[in-house]
């Protein structure tokens, strides 16, 4: 109880404290928690001068509410069963008959079924409604700069009181997540130079999640294609997401004919929750109907 009211005291006092702080002044503190992080990044090869501009860029900053959300992320609330819905099943096939020559292409391509690759793009961000509002360069920022143990306390701070887990698992949880994401913006920022696209700009899932697909820095450069054939790939465009989920199952060992519980293991490969897999085998198949 005494833990508690010292940590309410203090949180108060932070609150105040960044109240009576111009808004400038507060985005500075939390701004200067990427300062080893860009050391690091120009350690490990990028380049000096691009990493200081964007890290310098004003809209660039510590990203605590969506990646405490992260932090607290269940699989097993969300609902998938209304997109087994007919509502959902209707704008399905509409989508394919809209993209039918992109999916088509896949199919031929990579030999992957249609309606797979629909029901992955509905469940994602229903056909591209929901990618996501958060700055993909703020949030694995945030992640990836946690290695730092003053950045680890700060957002510790920020979890909701009620919805903590014990501390020890938000350090495990926090070492994990810190590696990943550096990994991922590692990714991100080569995927991003490699194809002219403003890393700053762009906005995904809390997760650090790119696009219609949803994929994960590091897979858009494992597996993504230009499925439009501009000499670019862009998440965001449906033919290049469609090729780009195509080409991830082929890889995971999708192909033409192939039987349910192999379907599963593949599929489970994009996101490992049986409830997700279950969800999507079940479209593809309503949507054959």
């Amino acid at each position: 109880m005494n833990i508690l009211r010292t940590w309410v005291y203090g949180a108060i006092l932070i609150a105040m404290t960044l109240a009576f702080q111009s808004p400038a002044t507060a985005q500075e503190n939390t701004k200067d928690f990427f300062n080893k992080l860009q050391q690091r990044l120009i350690a490990d090869g990028f380049n000096p001068q691009r990493i200081k501009a964007l890290y310098r860029n004003q809209d660039v900053s510590f990203e605590a509410r969506g990646v405490t959300l992260y932090f607290q992320h269940n699989e097993a609330t969300l609902d998938y069963d209304r997109m087994t819905t007919q509502p959902w099943i209707k704008e399905g096939r509409e989508y394919m008959r809209e993209n039918a020559e992109a999916l088509s292409k896949a199919q031929k391509t990579y030999g992957v079924d249609p309606g797979v690759i629909t029901a992955i793009i509905m469940v994602e961000t229903k056909f591209g409604q929901y990618v996501g509002t958060r700055s993909i360069l703020n949030t694995l920022s945030t992640m990836a700069a946690l290695t730092d143990p003053d950045v680890r306390e700060y957002l510790w701070k920020q979890l909701p009181v009620d919805r903590r887990f014990e501390r020890k698992l938000y350090e495990k949880k926090a070492d994990q997540k810190a590696e990943w994401a550096y990994k991922e913006l590692k990714a991100f920022l080569t995927y991003t130079a490699q194809h002219h696209i403003d890393p700053v700009n762009t906005k995904g899932s809390y997760a650090g999640a790119v696009g219609i697909a949803q994929f994960m820095p590091s897979n858009i450069l494992a597996y993504g294609q230009d499925g439009n054939g501009d000499g670019r790939i862009d998440l965001f465009d449906d033919a290049d997401a469609i090729a780009s989920i195509a080409s991830y199952l082929k890889h995971y060992g999708w192909k033409p004919g192939i039987k349910r519980k192999q379907a599963y293991k593949v599929v489970y490969h994009y996101n490992h929750s049986k409830y997700y897999v279950n969800t999507i085998l079940k479209i593809a198949r309503l949507l054959e109907g």
